[in-house]
């Protein structure tokens, strides 16, 4: 369940401007999933871990996602 919020929150940051910018501000994993939860999404640092690179990167307006640091790059 926790893998299909966290594709769902990626899913829901290619239309939300402002979610991308608080995304880009994100300093650790724990960061990412609390602006996750904030925006209703439920899911831990280790469902991150376990997308794949293609997954990760084919978020649309998001940039580039590092699953080390987990980092997002707003282009």
């Amino acid at each position: 369940m926790s893998e299909e919020q966290l594709k769902a929150f990626l899913s829901k940051v290619k239309g939300d401007s402002s979610l991308q910018e608080k995304l880009k501000a994100a300093k650790s994993p724990e960061d990412v999933v609390s602006i996750a939860k904030e925006h209703g999404h439920n899911f831990g640092t280790e469902h991150i871990s376990q997308l794949s690179a293609e997954e990760l990167e084919g978020v649309d307006g998001v940039g580039t996602w590092n699953k080390e640091c987990i980092t997002v790059n707003i282009p």
